[in-house]
């Protein structure tokens, strides 16, 4: 979902959303709109791969969505982070969902990042005190104004933009220390397993490579993630790269070969064999449908 699907389905759309829509070359915002997420899925179909950073609160409503393959439930007072390489998949949202947001495109003259939006999280959702959301509804307020001005000024919304972020990245930082705190060896196993996952599948697929990274045993690692989400690691894996194999061949003109090369496979038959076993179709055939 780069910068030029969302300027396509703004301008679809244009009379219904430019109230609450924004977009230029630099950045796009969201402000208050509660359909847009069905107007995206009208046009284009999920799972969506981010090419860049957005930011958002939840204001109203309620969202449910896998973010790098771990399903989360967005309530209000969630501040919710999305970076480059990260795949949504929509689940389901509520009538009354109210979202504030902000999409950077590639011209946006980007501040210095704080931690953790350096590369190591694709994703991150922290469920933030009262300061916090009062202190991220008047920068998105403000930054709304800024962008709608004839004499807009790129580097004031730019120094709003790296406010906005220290204030996620305080949140998110003490919303980590407490878990962390709080939570069991397994659960933190888990996570960094899903990590690991979501940053490598597309060259490893076995679970040895995993095991190795968290110097544990294969035999261990599996245990202790099945016990953990009822889920294998092995099928873990398979979604990862099931899912960046059907952003390939929605939203990309590669051809098969190209992209088992590129997802590691030995050769393009045992790649949709692969793709089949798990999805009841061709790659092909799910290239058409």
């Amino acid at each position: 979902m780069n910068y030029s699907r969302m300027k396509g389905v703004y301008e679809a759309h244009l009379g219904e959303i430019q109230k609450h829509a924004f977009i230029s070359n630099e950045l796009g915002m969201f402000y208050g709109i509660h359909n847009i997420i069905s107007l995206i899925l009208h046009q284009h179909k999920p799972p969506f791969v981010f090419n860049d950073f957005r930011m958002g609160l939840i204001a109203k409503g309620r969202a449910r969505a896998r973010f790098n393959l771990v399903e989360k439930d967005l309530r209000p007072g969630t501040l919710f982070f999305v970076g480059p390489g990260a795949i949504l998949q929509p689940i389901s949202f509520s009538d009354e969902l109210e979202v504030y947001g902000i999409a950077l495109f590639d011209d946006f003259p980007m501040p210095q990042l704080p931690s953790a939006f350096n590369g190591q999280m694709r994703d991150f959702q922290v469920k933030a005190d009262d300061d916090d959301i009062v202190t991220a509804r008047l920068i998105f307020d403000t930054l709304w104004h800024l962008v709608h001005q004839p004499d807009y000024h790129r580097q004031t919304v730019s120094s709003l933009v790296a406010a906005l972020m220290h204030l996620y990245d305080g949140a998110y930082h003490r919303q980590t220390d407490m878990l962390h705190a709080s939570q069991s060896r397994e659960q933190t196993i888990f996570d960094s397993f899903i990590q690991l996952v979501n940053q490598h599948c597309a060259e490893q697929h076995q679970i040895g490579y995993y095991a190795e990274r968290l110097c544990l045993t294969q035999r261990y690692l599996s245990t202790v993630i099945h016990r953990t989400s009822g889920v294998t690691a092995k099928e873990w894996i398979d979604r990862a790269l099931i899912a960046r194999i059907k952003v390939e061949l929605m939203y990309t003109d590669k051809t098969i070969l190209q992209i088992s090369e590129e997802l590691s496979f030995p050769n393009p038959s045992f790649f949709s064999k692969y793709f089949k076993r798990i999805n009841g179709i061709t790659p092909g055939e799910y290239r058409l449908v």
